[in-house]
């Protein structure tokens, strides 16, 4: 018999990825073999609590039983049709995420990224087949510091330096305001504007809550424009925040709403954009489209993500842990947290720059056991799967204290 193959430590790995890999992601040197739950587990066998969760996309967790058992029962039926045929999965999951968004139609993809360029899409035909403007006029007005993925469109739009240099030239039709700022988007506004794309939440920015009526000042100024209202959930919802959606909280229903990342379950990569019908009616065959976009393990791992949200459990834990979480922050204000912003489970922390910049705080928490990422700055970012505990959240608050102290 053949000789197992030499498993190879963190470090040889790390090594291993270095002359074969872009080197498009700056990751903490840590490698994980295993997971459950809130938890991971490096190849030497070290336990770290995942605080960051894939930026929302295991908002269940890893591996939770009901989304493993979904993807395995698919697995062993079917996984891809294209989209030349039916599926027998499709249908409910449009259904079901339709009924729970509070929306009429489902356009399926994959990315995050596909989402908003889809949705920038169905915007624009919007703006020429039902508003009027005029062909290849139309704009779409966006905030300041957002992010909405890499593609060439989206850094278009894109303030960070770091996303945009160097991948030009860009595409036209969007215009740039500051977030939180109803003025700015009002004189933004005007008879070519097909939609304002904002997220709720801006999440990579470092969790930039608006004030409180922005959201409704936003999809009163569209509805008085005549232009869509496209909130882009793909961090924010699906329960993060402690609803359903973020803009549940001020009772805000959006024509578009972008979905991604906690919809496919920490399994496979889910997108949907979900619209009013009057906006996702103007797509005709041929116009728009995925290969993968709507698989039958997609739609199966979708649909059990839907049925873990239509009870609401998981929005509630998000809502009662949040208050841990927050008050677990106040605690550590001027004790080398600066300040915070966060709502749910979602939390950014500005760290006084003295004790260091937000990566160097996010590798002192992996010494101690801790996963968390850093944006901007020395602002680093909280965001737990929805299954984490009360005694886990103050175990890495904790864990936070001791670093800061240090």
């Amino acid at each position: 018999m053949t000789a197992p193959a030499h498993a190879r430590t963190s470090a040889e790995l790390i090594e291993a990825e270095e002359p074969v890999l872009a080197h498009n992601y700056h990751p903490l040197p840590v490698v994980v073999a295993h997971a459950e739950g809130a938890w991971v587990q490096d190849v030497e066998g070290r336990r770290y609590l995942d605080m960051l969760a894939g930026y929302s996309a295991l908002n269940f967790g890893h591996r939770h039983p009901a989304l493993i058992e979904a993807a395995h029962r698919q697995l062993d039926r079917l996984t891809l049709t294209s989209r030349a045929f039916h599926n027998d999965r499709l249908a409910g999951f449009a259904e079901r995420l339709a009924a729970l968004t509070g929306m009429d139609m489902v356009l399926p993809m994959n990315t995050g990224a596909e989402a908003v360029e889809s949705g920038i899409k169905v915007a624009r035909k919007w703006a020429y087949d039902v508003k009027g403007v005029p062909a290849d006029q139309a704009t779409i007005v966006v905030a300041a510091d957002n992010f909405h993925g890499r593609t060439t469109t989206i850094v278009s739009f894109s303030t960070d330096e770091t996303a945009r240099a160097g991948f030009g030239p860009f595409t036209p039709g969007f215009r740039i305001v500051p977030y939180n700022d109803l003025a700015a988007l009002e004189a933004a506004v005007d008879e070519t504007t097909a939609a304002v794309l904002i997220e709720p939440i801006q999440g990579e920015a470092g969790v930039v809550i608006p004030d409180d009526g922005y959201l409704t000042g936003v999809r009163e100024l569209t509805r008085r424009a005549g232009c869509l209202f496209v909130a882009d959930e793909i961090q924010s919802g699906l329960g993060r925040t402690g609803r359903t959606l973020a803009v549940d909280h001020e009772g805000v229903v959006p024509d578009v709403v972008l979905l991604g990342k906690a919809l496919g379950g920490g399994i496979v990569p889910v997108s949907a954009v979900v619209a009013r019908r009057e906006v996702m009616s103007v797509l005709r065959p041929g116009e728009h489209g995925s290969t993968f976009g709507g698989n039958p393990l997609a739609a199966a791992v979708g649909t059990a993500v839907v049925e873990l949200l239509e009870g609401g459990e998981f929005q509630r834990r998000a809502a009662e842990l949040g208050v841990v979480l927050r008050d677990g922050l106040t605690e550590l204000a001027g004790k080398g947290v600066v300040g915070f912003r966060s709502r749910g489970l979602w939390a950014g922390v500005d760290v006084d720059p003295a004790i260091g910049t937000g990566r160097d705080i996010s590798e002192r928490l992996m010494r101690e056991g801790v996963l968390v990422k850093d944006t901007h700055g020395s602002t680093i970012r909280l965001a737990p799967p929805l299954t984490v505990t009360a005694d886990e959240l103050r175990s890495a608050l904790g864990a936070l204290e001791k670093v800061l102290a240090a």
